[in-house]
C-alpha cells in the first residue's frame, strides 16, 4: 500500500491513537507486560494529549495516510532545553506496515521540518533494540542515558540518540 506523509489534523486524533496502542503493545508488552503498557497508553496517548500536540506551535504532527488507513504518525517540537536541537517524540509504525519505508519517509519529512535546529534528538526505551538500530541506519548515535523514559518516576531506562542535520 502507498503511504502519503502529511500534517495531521483533529480529525486524525482517533486514529493517531489505534495506531499508538497497536504499536506500543507490539512494541512494549514483551518488555513492560500488557497492563503497564495500557496504562502508558491511557496517559500518554489520551485524546487530549494527541490533540494538544497537533495544535502545539513549533512543533509538527505528520502522519502517513493511505487514504483508507493511517500506517504510522511523527511528532516533533523544538526542545525548549537546548538549542537549535529539535525532539522527535514520537516515531511509530504500525505492526502491519513495519518495514515499507513508512517511518523512514516520515523522518525524511520531520528532518525537514525545523530550518533552525543544527540537530534531532530522540529517547528510546532501553529494551527496544529494534528502534536504536533502526535510528542508527538514519544517522543517529548515542550520546547518554536515563533512568526516566516517557515520564516522570516511569522506573524505564532509555538510551539519548542524537543525529546532526544538514542546515536548510
Amino acid at each position: 500500500m502507498v503511504y502519503f506523509v502529511r500534517t495531521a489534523g483533529e480529525a486524525d486524533v482517533e486514529k493517531i491513537r489505534a495506531v499508538l496502542s497497536d504499536t506500543f503493545h507490539d512494541t512494549y508488552d514483551p518488555f513492560y507486560g500488557a497492563d503497564k503498557v495500557s496504562r502508558m497508553v491511557g496517559s500518554w496517548h489520551a485524546p487530549a494529549a494527541i490533540r494538544s500536540r497537533i495544535l502545539k506551535r513549533e512543533g509538527e504532527f505528520l502522519v502517513a495516510d493511505s487514504g483508507r488507513d493511517i500506517g504510522g504518525i511523527g511528532y516533533a517540537a523544538m526542545y525548549p532545553k537546548m538549542a537549535k536541537t529539535a525532539m522527535l517524540h514520537q516515531l511509530y509504525v504500525k505492526p502491519t506496515c513495519q518495514n515499507e519505508g513508512v517511518g523512514r519517509d516520515i523522518f525524511a519529512e520531520l528532518e525537514t521540518c525545523f530550518p533552525d535546529a543544527e540537530i534531532m534528538r530522540v529517547e528510546v526505551a532501553l529494551p527496544n533494540v529494534r528502534a536504536m538500530s533502526f535510528y542508527q541506519r538514519l544517522g543517529f548515535v548515542e550520546v547518554d542515558r536515563m533512568e526516566e523514559w516517557g515520564a516522570p518516576n516511569s522506573g524505564l531506562p532509555a538510551v539519548i540518540m542524537e543525529k546532526r542535520l544538514e542546515l536548510q
